[in-house]
């Protein structure tokens, strides 16, 4: 019990409301983790207070979720902590609920998704109200649903994808009805906003130490070919390469969690990508970073591979040209992605450079796409200069300077002033 020990802040937000006479339970995520041993940024409340009253309780809130009677209380840090009004569902069509209010706790974990998260806790008392068997189903490793499973899947198909992360994050087994819930519910996923799958797929990046385990149940139930058919057609090594990759965490780490993501979708050209990540609902500028790299992978992959299994591997001019094409700022992750692609084929027994090359060469691609020149801002010369050696204004220019950079990535000794613009010349004159 000691594990159930709930943030300062949210005890006195707990505190506070049952002085004025309400009922209080942690509950969710929070409690499920405590039991289990993690740690849980979030703790929950939920309460016999309805939202109008915890408002007028709180001097600080957010009204976050009133429909469905959640208003978030800001504490003495401005942190938010989300209470809740006890709730049963009146309707639901697989996407929303209609809720009304004035249920009591009981009712209030009956319409939850799983035993694993229908237990309160009474920070006060140190009750634990668990109707469910919930915690004997966190000893047994199971993700069982609340009552009936196929009515469960029925009210929010959301549900089927939920049970499936959480069996990948802590390693359980899943309930026979509620695996065969899971399975029904397939051919009805794809009524799912595309913002709900976009966020299930990000939970499962960076809750999930092993994504692959996921998402192999993801294809397995039918759910990767209802949602997302792109993926469902990729090769098995990308998921597995996930595996590979750093977990975000429950912490954050945004650029970890878009590494994951951009592992869906490497070796793709962006006419593949592009579409998917669209129908997604990804960010521009996340879209467009994914793109890079998988496109990049799609056009230099087998050269990279090759260059790496001979004898010696990459030269700098080899790495200069791969982080010339991706882009300076970009190719350290590129090779990320590159190194958790050939882990996945070691441990499947593919051909893949050994583990120490791909580090030293790491090493030395992230030197030399911060030394050396990498774009056409980093000649010696500029279209001006071009033209005062004879080069005729126009396309000749830039055309002339795409060649000039190809030089200088072969060798960056030839980024000299005198040298660039007697190449310049030369060129001039062959035309």
């Amino acid at each position: 019990m000691s594990l159930l020990n709930p943030p300062k802040e949210v005890l006195e937000i707990a505190g506070k409301l049952r002085t004025n006479g309400f009922e209080v339970w942690c509950v969710g995520g929070a409690v499920r983790d405590a039991l289990l041993g993690h740690s849980h940024l979030d703790w929950d409340l939920a309460t016999s207070a309805t939202p109008p009253e915890v408002m007028r309780l709180f001097k600080r809130t957010v009204p976050v979720g009133l429909a469905f009677g959640t208003v978030g209380v800001l504490d003495r840090h401005g942190r938010m902590h989300e209470v809740t009004t006890f709730r049963h569902d009146v309707k639901t069509d697989g996407r929303h609920a209609e809720v009304q209010f004035g249920a009591s706790l009981d009712e209030d974990l009956a319409r939850r998704d799983f035993t694993i998260n229908a237990i309160a806790y009474d920070p006060q008392t140190g009750e634990l109200r668990d109707p469910y068997r919930g915690r004997k189903d966190l000893g047994q490793g199971l993700i069982c649903c609340v009552g009936d499973a196929e009515q469960r899947m029925k009210e929010d198909r959301l549900r089927a994808l939920r049970a499936l992360r959480f069996a990948a994050r802590f390693g359980f087994q899943i309930d026979p009805a509620t695996w065969k819930a899971i399975c029904n519910s397939a051919p009805h996923l794809g009524r799912l906003s595309a913002e709900r799958v976009k966020q299930e797929i990000e939970k499962t990046m960076e809750q999930v130490a092993r994504p692959s385990a996921a998402f192999a149940r993801w294809r397995e139930a039918g759910a990767l070919g209802a949602l997302v058919s792109h993926l469902n057609a990729a090769p098995g090594e990308r998921f597995t390469a996930l595996d590979y990759l750093p977990m975000p965490g429950l912490a954050g780490r945004p650029q970890r969690k878009l590494l994951r993501l951009a592992m869906l979708f490497f070796g793709d050209d962006r006419r593949a990508a592009e579409p998917a990540l669209k129908e997604l609902k990804f960010s521009n500028a996340d879209a467009a970073w994914i793109v890079r790299l998988g496109d990049a992978r799609a056009r230099l992959g087998a050269a990279v591979d090759a260059a790496m299994l001979r004898s010696g591997g990459a030269t700098d001019a080899e790495l200069r040209r791969w982080a010339a094409d991706v882009g300076r700022t970009a190719a350290a992750s590129w090779w990320r992605l590159n190194a958790a692609l050939w882990s996945a084929r070691r441990a499947t027994g593919g051909a893949a450079p050994a583990e120490r090359a791909v580090r030293s060469t790491h090493r030395r691609l992230v030197r030399i796409a911060y030394r050396d020149p990498m774009a056409i801002a980093d000649l010696q010369v500029d279209g001006e200069d071009l033209v005062a050696a004879g080069v005729p204004r126009g396309p000749e220019i830039g055309h002339t300077l795409k060649r000039l950079l190809e030089v200088v990535i072969a060798d960056p000794a030839m980024n000299q002033r005198a040298t660039l613009l007697a190449l310049a010349v030369e060129r001039q004159k062959n035309l």
